[in-house]
This record gives C-alpha cells, sequence and structure tokens, in this order.
C-alpha cells in the first residue's frame, strides 16, 4: 500500500514541479524587474492569500477527504449489489460535493462584499506602500473569490484519483498567468502608474480561467447546502479552521513582522526575505506533493494496524528523501543565488535555515494524519497555537535588530516546536511506532555533511574545488540512504515510470 501512496506522489509530485516551475520563472523576473521595496508588496500580498483562503475554505477540504471515505463504507455496510453499493456512494458524495462548495462559495462571496466596500480603509491599514493604490486590495479579494470558488472541485479531483486532470487544469492557469506576467513586462506595463497591480491582473485572469475549467469536471452539480449535512461537517472541520488559521498565521506573519518590526527599509527586507523563501521552493514543492497524495491515502479507511504501520514508515521515509533535498539545496546555495537578481543575493546565507524549517514542516504534516482520521481535530489547535506562539515571541524578539535574518530563525524555532508537540500528542493518544532512531540518522548524517562543507569552504578558496566536494558529499548521502533502506532504485523508477 505504501508503494501506491509513492506513485500518487510521483504522479502529483513531477507534474508538480513542472508546474511549479512554470510559476517559479516569474521569481527571477521579478526580482529583476522590481526593485526591493515594490517586490516587497508582492512578497506581502502573496503571503496574506493562503491566509485568506485557509479561513474562506473553513478547513472542509479535509473534511470532504474524510466524509468522502465515511460514503463508501455506509454504503458497503448497508449491504446489496455491487451497482447499488455504488450508486448510493455516487449519491452520498454528490451531496457532499455540493455541500462543502456551496458554504465555501458563501463565505467567499461575503469576503469579496466586505472588501471592496471598505478597500480604502484595509489599504490603509495594510501601509503606506497601499494607500496609493486602494484598488489593490479589490483585485487580490477578486483572485481569492476565484480560487475559493475551485479549491473544493480540486480537492474532489484529488478524492477520485483524478491527478492527470488535477495537474492539466494547474498547468493551464500557471501557463496563462506566467504568459501575462512576462507580456504584460515586455508591454511596459510595470513602468505605467498602475505597475505592480498588473501582477495581480495577471494572476486574476488565470485564476478566472481556472474556475471556467474546473466547472467542466463537476458533473453540473449545482452549489446546495444541506444544512443537517453541514453540521456534521463543520463539528469536524472547525478545529481544524482554528488550527488552519493558526498555522497559515506561522507562514506570513514573519512578513508583517519585518513590515512593522523593521526600524527602516522594512519593505526593501520584506522583499530579500521572499525572494531567499522563493529559492526553498524545492522543499515546499515536495512537502506540497507529498500531501496531495498522502491527505486522500491517509484519510481513507484503512484498518487501524494497516495506518499504524504505514504512517510509521511514511514519515522515515519522508525524512530520508527531504534530506536529500535539502543537501541538494543547501550545498549548493551559491547557484540557487542566481535564480533572484542581484539586489536580493545579499541575504542567501539564511537559505539553511529556512530549508530546515521546510523539513520540520513537513514532519509535522506526517504527525498530524492519526487524529485527523480519529476525527479528534480539536488536538490540531495544540500544535498550530503553540507555534504561532513561537512565532510571535521570536519575531519580537529577533527581527527589530536581526531583520529578516531573526524573522528565518523564528520561523525554525516555530516549526520545531510543532514538531515537538505533534510528537508529544502523538506518544500519548495513538501510539505509533516511528523509526526515530532511522530518522535521526538521517538528520544527523544530512547535517554532519553539510557542516564539513561549510568548513572545508572556509579553508579552501577555490570554488570548483568546493562544489566538487560538494558533489561527493551530495553522492554519499544518497548511497548511504539507498544501502540502509535496500531501495531497489531501479525497479521504484520503473514502477514510476509506468505510473
Amino acid at each position: 500500500m505504501l508503494e501506491k501512496l509513492a506513485k500518487q506522489t510521483a504522479v502529483y509530485g513531477v507534474s508538480t514541479i513542472v508546474v511549479r516551475f512554470l510559476s517559479y520563472l516569474l521569481t527571477p523576473f521579478y526580482t529583476r524587474v522590481f526593485g526591493q521595496e515594490t517586490y516587497g508588496i508582492v512578497t506581502d500580498v502573496y503571503a496574506l492569500i493562503p491566509f485568506a483562503l485557509v479561513v474562506l475554505t473553513m478547513g472542509l477540504e479535509s473534511a470532504y477527504f474524510r466524509f468522502a471515505g465515511h460514503a463508501d463504507s455506509q454504503a458497503a455496510a448497508e449491504g446489496g449489489t455491487a451497482s447499488e453499493i455504488a450508486t448510493r456512494a455516487r449519491a452520498a458524495k454528490r451531496r457532499l460535493f455540493a455541500t462543502t462548495w456551496g458554504v465555501t462559495l458563501l463565505a467567499a462571496s461575503l469576503f469579496f462584499l466586505l472588501v471592496a466596500l471598505g478597500h480604502n480603509r484595509i489599504s490603509f491599514w495594510m501601509g503606506e506602500a497601499y494607500v496609493a493604490h486602494p484598488e489593490y486590495v479589490v483585485w487580490v479579494a477578486a483572485i481569492v473569490w476565484f480560487d475559493v470558488a475551485s479549491c473544493i472541485p480540486f480537492s474532489r479531483l484529488r478524492e477520485q484519483g483524478r491527478a492527470t486532470t488535477f495537474v492539466g487544469i494547474k498547468a493551464l492557469s500557471v501557463v496563462v498567468n506566467v504568459s501575462l506576467a512576462f507580456g504584460f513586462g515586455l508591454a511596459g506595463l510595470y513602468d505605467t502608474p498602475f505597475g505592480v497591480g498588473w501582477v495581480f491582473v495577471a494572476n486574476f485572469i488565470a485564476s478566472v480561467l481556472t474556475l471556467c475549467m474546473i466547472l467542466l469536471t463537476t458533473d453540473r452539480t449545482v452549489p446546495h447546502v444541506d444544512r443537517r449535512l453541514l453540521a456534521a461537517l463543520l463539528v469536524y472541520s472547525l478545529p481544524l479552521l482554528v488550527s488552519g488559521v493558526a498555522g497559515t498565521a506561522n507562514e506570513f506573519i514573519d512578513r508583517q513582522m519585518i513590515k512593522y518590526l523593521v526600524p527602516a527599509g522594512a519593505m526593501a527586507q520584506l522583499g530579500i526575505y521572499g525572494a531567499i523563501t522563493k529559492i526553498a521552493v524545492v522543499m515546499v514543492l515536495f512537502t506540497q506533493m507529498y500531501r496531495l497524495a498522502a491527505e486522500p491515502f491517509f484519510l481513507a479507511d484503512y484498518k487501524k494496524s494497516d495506518f499504524v504501520a504505514m504512517n510509521a514508515a511514511a514519515l522515515k521515509y519522508y525524512v530520508m528523501a527531504s534530506m536529500f533535498i535539502f543537501l541538494g539545496i543547501a550545498l549548493f546555495k551559491d547557484l540557487f543565488a542566481l535564480i533572484v537578481g542581484a539586489d536580493f543575493r545579499e541575504g542567501i546565507f539564511i537559505l539553511p535555515v529556512v530549508l530546515g524549517a521546510n523539513v520540520l514542516s513537513g514532519v509535522w504534516l506526517n504527525l498530524s494524519f492519526w487524529y485527523k482520521r480519529e476525527e479528534r481535530t480539536q488536538l490540531a489547535m495544540w500544535v498550530t497555537f503553540t507555534g504561532l506562539f513561537f512565532t510571535v515571541v521570536m519575531n519580537v524578539a529577533l527581527v527589530p535588530t536581526m531583520g529578516y535574518v531573526g524573522a528565518a530563525w523564528a520561523r525554525l524555532a516555530s516549526e520545531a516546536a510543532m514538531v515537538a508537540v505533534s510528537w508529544w500528542l502523538n506518544r500519548r493518544y495513538f501510539p505509533t511506532p516511528y523509526d526515530w532512531r532511522r530518522i535521526g540518522e538521517y538528520v544527523v548524517v544530512g547535517l554532519g555533511l553539510f557542516f564539513v562543507s561549510a568548513v572545508f569552504a572556509r579553508q579552501v578558496p577555490w570554488r570548483a574545488a568546493e562544489y566538487g566536494v560538494n558533489v561527493v558529499l551530495f553522492v554519499l548521502f544518497a548511497l548511504y540512504a539507498v544501502r540502509r533502506e535496500r531501495i531497489d532504485v531501479v525497479r521504484l523508477l520503473r514502477s514510476i515510470v509506468k505510473r
């Protein structure tokens, strides 16, 4: 069964990497077109959008996966022919889809209305950079509306295992966004008074097209809220909403702390920090593609013993792969720095810290599946509020004097705290035999090789020799992991290609 998870992760992964790579082209483009302060606006806005999406979807994505699994098991329990069971399951899932989609559309519409009516006041709250262009706020709210409208239909595609359709629509959206962004730049529109607002226009057009395409997959389902079903859904999802708000706040609050706590040049520092965190996108991509496959996989109705065994093994392999990616980027961070414009490369030294935080983010994602499966989602609040507490405290302590460097270390501390709380909750309420010894080995070996590289770089001034040693270190870790886990690489690659 873990092989199925690996295949699904690979399908989402290869496709997602290709799609996100196209989107990733915007980072070197924008950091060469815009200055540090202007790019700070892009960083600020695209940190706030995920927060709005989490609030407006209300944790109903996870609820959709869990209740869709219930629909299959309940239909089977009622008995009948295979055709009758399938018909009942489809009807229950259709009602589930209509309800979750309907309530998120309602929330998004209310959000857009409030923002449109109060955009002048909101732009004032967001800072001086937005006061001259309050229309930016309306464009961003429109993007959020269309993205929320597409969210549950995308979840439905994941639940149905339609990865090709899922990625195809995402790819089309990204191609349109990137093409328009480059086109606007070549047309000189970024030099007009509307300036960076054209970035949001490109995104808006792509989001509209995405919704039009995703509507073709909904089997003409009309959004409709079943109040009784919604009540059950909200019991499950509201704790996830609260924890999701706190968790997403961890992702964007460091940007806000830089904006409001740095004494001078805050937007410039925000631009640098945003550019460097973009370089770490490969680690984020890996976590994201794993989540896309793992969430519906682990929330299906497996026996407890099967779930425990698979979840324990999955965490070990996740950490192994994460440390492999960590080394691949951290050992060659100077080369990755060339992705962004020259004005932004001064912050490249924080990249390993950001990568470490991203690794830990995936660890506590793995540690969260058990309480979602057991429908004890209220425990998620312990995790995310702990992270939020550390984020706020560490940023307040470090950002005023260290700037974006302090924000990076605060992010690492927050993720470490969430891993610690997740581990404690799992140990107390749902003991899972994670192979912490093997997991620790991969972390220690990976960090040890990185330390060796850092020491060698200080002793030897020749860049070519440094890169040569780093290649050797990287290969050593790969060979160590393959040998330690006795992985048949050829068989795995054939299985992925066949999939």
